[in-house]
């Protein structure tokens, strides 16, 4: 069929607000709370295939600083409702003119995992990346090991595609990749189950989930 060859626009330095928290673009300032938020944690680092884990804060201060130069992959700060800064994403792998967008270079820090905010921030770039920018396809590839990197993208309702063998030496070490994606037309219903889990009436008094997303999603164990 025709498609709108119209390039999609490179990510910028928005500020995406949700009910648990916010996102915006990642600063310097940033360092001193995501440090705090991670140091010490290093399991976190594992599957990272560039960096990490850090020998301690000056040299974590100086990869932050790094990343807030660049462009592709442009990194966002994940900030809690305290304002702390608790995890970085970034959108990546930019081809506006085939209109696909990767989410990766994915850090959350321990206060982050398994909360609201950890799923609404993926919602927030998610609609931004299809909403605003304007993307067909949006990626997410880890290595085809994390199981829990593979498990969330399925999660949050990417289509796993396949595996590409020995793509990548990440730390010295053979990574295989595995390939996930979402598409625009499946975005409707994909932020539909978003927003029905973020809502406040799906969690109980005591904050356990009633509803989760991976069966609002689909997916089976």
């Amino acid at each position: 069929m025709p498609i709108d060859t119209t390039p999609s626009e490179c990510p910028g330095p928005v500020t995406l607000k949700g009910r648990y928290g916010r996102i915006e673009k990642l600063r310097a300032e940033h360092a001193a709370s995501l440090w705090d938020s991670v140091q010490g944690h290093n399991a976190i680092w594992t599957y990272m295939s560039q960096y990490g884990p850090f020998a301690g804060a000056e040299e974590f201060f100086g990869w932050v600083h790094q990343r807030t130069a660049l462009t592709d992959p442009y990194s966002y700060a994940i900030m809690s409702s305290a304002d702390r800064c608790v995890g970085i994403a970034t959108l990546m792998e930019i081809k506006p003119a085939m209109r696909v967008i990767e989410v990766g270079h994915i850090v959350y820090s321990t206060a982050l995992q398994r909360t609201p905010l950890g799923t609404e921030a993926q919602y927030l770039l998610g609609r931004y990346a299809f909403e605003t920018l304007r993307y067909r396809r949006y990626e997410w590839k880890c290595n085809a090991l994390n199981a829990a990197s593979r498990s969330a993208a399925l999660r949050y309702g990417f289509t796993f595609e396949g595996i590409l063998r020995q793509h990548m030496i990440a730390k010295g070490r053979n990574r295989d990749t595995a390939y996930f994606s979402m598409l625009d037309t499946e975005w409707p219903i994909r932020r539909a189950n978003f927003e029905r889990w973020l809502s406040p009436d799906n969690f109980t008094t005591d904050g356990r989930q009633i509803l989760s997303l991976s069966a609002l999603n689909g997916v089976t164990r």
